[in-house]
């Protein structure tokens, strides 16, 4: 730890001076990360008017009615009190047997799920749960911007490793081979991925996982967006053989339900690794808010036709904004899930923060420069599609003009 010395002194015995040692305010592992790119992005946005924003990750509809009376009703019953560590048995019940219908994994409500103040916070506790100083988690890039900060802030060590355009965005196990090491201890994995819209196969799920039982990895598996695919799902790589015993698997409600103000998630997985988690979570967090987990509750369990309707709009909105980059020259895969599109925009000659801020000056328009979501995803910008159609085909014209107007338009 560096200090320094302050020029103001103090008599100390015998009447000599004595100077004082400053020490720094803030804990080096936190001076040290950097602030999100996302929100720096959008600090910008918030002075301009006329913005059309593709940016923020967040749903455009409104909670369905009848998970917001769960909640009235839940407040007016007087249900405002602390729930279990591992959250409301009721709702732990219902996790579970929706997990088990959907995605094919059967887990104890009492031992093996707990629910945690947004996916964010689980992975959060599940790393401080498993990470000591200096041991190594493998995650893939581009990724979420929190991933390799959670690490960090856990005295880790996180290791990107790229995925690239030409697998559609998934992370391959020759790669992940390249860079384990005998300090690998964990494999963060995000599918359907932000900010790419990337998602797995069955047989890609296979090769991760006998990857992850050869090296004996514990596996992170973030599937908040797993209720918003626009193709057929497979079941969680949790449930192929010799992964239950290693594999975390994180949801929530926030993306499928819109419900991201309500900051209530989900994990599953083996007894001990939700039961260091819950001791990290009682301290910290005590439990999520109580009828926000009635609403939780309501939306898994009469929750399905609005969640659907949802789903069917983002793949819409989806085919639209695809179409519209790819006739623009700009090209953009088809994403399997979530609700981002990530197109390249490398042959214009500006990096992603250049052709972003230039963006958003000359057209009003608001996307994520790639660079935010780690060094691999220079050369993408993020644009979200989680807005109403009309913004988007409004969007994709003033993006044209914007590649018209400097001659760039294939």
């Amino acid at each position: 730890m560096s200090v320094s010395k302050s020029p103001c002194n103090s008599r100390g015995k015998g009447g000599k001076s004595v100077e004082a040692v400053v020490r720094p305010r803030v804990a080096s592992h936190v001076a040290g990360l950097p602030k999100s790119g996302i929100r720096d992005f959008f600090d910008l946005v918030s002075c301009m008017d006329n913005v059309i924003s593709l940016g923020i990750g967040e749903p455009d509809f409104v909670t369905p009615w009848n998970v917001r009376e769960a909640v009235i009703y839940s407040i007016q019953r007087g249900f405002t009190h602390y729930t279990s560590n591992l959250g409301d048995l009721g709702l732990r019940k219902a996790v579970c047997k929706y997990f088990e219908e959907r995605y094919g994994g059967k887990y104890s409500p009492q031992t093996e799920c707990i629910i945690t103040v947004g996916v964010s916070e689980g992975l959060d506790i599940a790393v401080r749960a498993v990470v000591s100083a200096g041991d190594e988690v493998l995650y893939h890039e581009p990724c979420y911007v929190s991933y390799a900060p959670t690490v960090r802030m856990a005295y880790g060590v996180p290791v990107p490793v790229t995925s690239r355009a030409e697998h559609d965005f998934v992370v391959q196990a020759e790669d992940l081979e390249a860079a384990v090491t005998p300090r690998t201890k964990v494999l963060m994995l995000n599918y359907p991925n932000n900010p790419t819209g990337a998602g797995m196969t069955w047989e890609d799920k296979q090769k991760i996982a006998r990857f992850a039982i050869k090296h004996d990895l514990i596996v992170f598996s973030d599937e908040i967006y797993e209720d918003l695919s626009y193709v057929p799902r497979s079941p969680s790589i949790a449930t192929i053989p010799g992964m239950h015993e290693r594999t975390v698997v994180f949801n929530g409600f926030s993306k499928a339900f819109a419900m991201t103000g309500f900051r209530i998630a989900y994990a599953v997985g083996p007894h001990d690794l939700i039961d260091a988690m819950m001791k990290i979570h009682q301290y910290t967090m005590l439990c999520a808010p109580g009828p926000c987990q009635i609403g939780a509750r309501e939306a898994l369990t009469n929750g399905a036709e609005e969640r659907e309707a949802m789903r069917v709009e983002y793949e819409e909105r989806r085919n639209v904004i695809v179409k519209g980059f790819n006739d623009m020259g700009l090209p953009c895969f088809m994403p399997r899930g979530a609700f981002y599109v990530f197109p390249c925009i490398k042959s214009t000659g500006m990096t992603s923060m250049e052709f972003s801020k230039a963006l958003l000056e000359e057209e009003r328009v608001a996307a994520v420069p790639g660079s935010a979501f780690g060094t691999s995803g220079e050369g993408y910008i993020r644009c979200s599609y989680a807005t109403s159609m009309a913004e988007i085909q409004e969007a994709l014209k003033r993006i044209r003009n914007f590649l018209g107007r400097r001659k760039l338009l294939k």
